[in-house]
């Protein structure tokens, strides 16, 4: 089997910056159960796909060997700062750049010193692999690219790692609802903004936890259509785009990052 483990994951830098605060501490705590399932399964590399990586021309993807640094987030950064240490699995990413010619996306490699790597893929690197032992896929959020292209992109990037004879974790990082606090708050009393936000949130993770490809599918559609969600949640297609199917899902934690929706979730495959 390719695919070994499969998990969607905050890509907030609250949880892992502030784990001190009540809160954010249960989906801290969510990721630890992730690093562990994570090691457990012994995947060659990480498949990694970030809301927060955005693209507008050809589908983007990770080509530098090695990147390390210190990255400060736009929004969030009077929380302090996140170390930079990731490594490119370059073989299966060449492999992929050329196999989206195959399904008819135009795509290329990024490979420059101090690439601005974006927030939820530090975060979730950081947490779930430190110190950058597993190399790591990362593939851009294409804008234009809807849960279509998104799901093809993952089921090729799959195949590559198959022909390379390969495991691979799947990492979809991103949240749930998206509607943040715009005035300054208490972050020891955060919580979903929007209580409508919180049962869609908890309708969308329950169809997760008991259900399979299709009852997601279905129950995502609905979640766009009544919240607004992170980019749609392509990231929730990426992953199921790499995965096929599912039997359930295990969820680790819920809860809020400045008044949006968060949730660690382990798939069973």
């Amino acid at each position: 089997m390719t695919v070994v483990s499969a998990f969607l994951v905050p890509g907030s830098p609250l949880p892992y910056l502030r784990q001190d605060n009540a809160p954010w501490q249960p989906l801290a705590a969510g990721y630890e159960k992730v690093r562990e399932a994570l090691q457990a399964s012994r995947p060659d590399a990480l498949l990694i796909y970030s809301t927060q990586w955005f693209a507008v021309l050809d589908q983007l993807w990770q080509a530098r060997p090695h990147l390390t640094g210190e990255h400060v987030d736009e929004n969030w950064y009077e929380y302090g700062d996140l170390t930079i240490d990731l490594r490119s699995d370059t073989d299966l990413v060449d492999a992929c750049i050329g196999g989206c010619a195959d399904i008819g996306i135009r795509a290329k490699g990024v490979n420059y010193d101090h690439f601005p790597v974006d927030t939820g893929t530090i975060v979730a690197n950081n947490f779930v692999n430190p110190g950058g032992k597993i190399p790591l896929v990362i593939a851009a959020n294409n804008l234009y690219h809807g849960p279509g292209e998104t799901e093809k992109l993952a089921a090729m990037a799959v195949e590559q790692a198959d022909k390379q004879g390969k495991r691979l974790a799947v990492l979809a990082i991103g949240g749930l609802s998206a509607a943040y606090f715009d005035e300054e708050i208490d972050i020891a009393e955060d919580r979903i903004r929007h209580d409508a936000d919180d049962a869609a949130n908890r309708q969308l993770l329950d169809a997760l936890a008991n259900g399979d490809r299709r009852s997601a599918s279905e129950a995502l559609g609905r979640f766009n259509e009544t919240t607004k969600a992170d980019m749609g949640m392509k990231h929730l297609s990426w992953l199921l785009g790499a995965t096929g199917d599912f039997k359930g899902a295990r969820l680790h934690a819920y809860g809020p990052t400045y008044g949006a929706g968060a949730a660690v979730v382990e798939f069973n495959l």
